[in-house]
Formats: C-alpha cells, sequence, structure tokens
C-alpha cells in the first residue's frame, strides 16, 4: 500500500507550480529566445530557478553587447572639445 500513499504530481502542493506570466514578444529574435527560456522554470523546484535567471540574464547582457558592438551611423559630434573648455578659464 505505499504507492497509494504517494500523491500524484499535481496533488502535491510542494511540486513546482507553473506562474503562467505572460511574456510580450520584443521582435528581437535573440531576446525572444532568452525570454522563452524563462519558462523553465516553471517545471522546475524553486531551488533551480537561479541558474535559469542567470542564464537568462547572461543571455540578454551578450545580445546588448552584440549590439552595441555592431557599426551604425556616427554619432552626433560635440559642440565643444575639450581643448575649447580650457580657453574659458582665461581672465
Amino acid at each position: 500500500m505505499a504507492g497509494s500513499e504517494a500523491a500524484e504530481p499535481e496533488d502535491d502542493p510542494a511540486a513546482p507550480a507553473p506562474l503562467h506570466v505572460p511574456r510580450t514578444p520584443t521582435g528581437n529574435a535573440e531576446a525572444d529566445a532568452q525570454l522563452d527560456r524563462l519558462a523553465d522554470v516553471d517545471h522546475l523546484a524553486t531551488d533551480g530557478h537561479m541558474e535559469v535567471y542567470e542564464d537568462v540574464h547572461r543571455g540578454l547582457r551578450d545580445a546588448l553587447t552584440a549590439l552595441d558592438a555592431r557599426p551604425g551611423p556616427p554619432g552626433p559630434s560635440l559642440p565643444y572639445s575639450s581643448s575649447n573648455d580650457s580657453n574659458s578659464n582665461r581672465s
């Protein structure tokens, strides 16, 4: 009768329960893949969440770093350079 005493997974209050947190697509495939990875925590005990969160954070950080590394149009020129600042200190 030991088998009948075991609770079914859906009847176990200590079992992981899906949070069903909505994730809105960003339009960026890399970011969306990382955000979709967050659904993995729905199937893990809370002690497994940190690994997923750290993995997602690392992936999002890498995606942002890649965006910064892509060549783009030159930025606006500054109206004053640091050499002009020294001229304003003349008496």
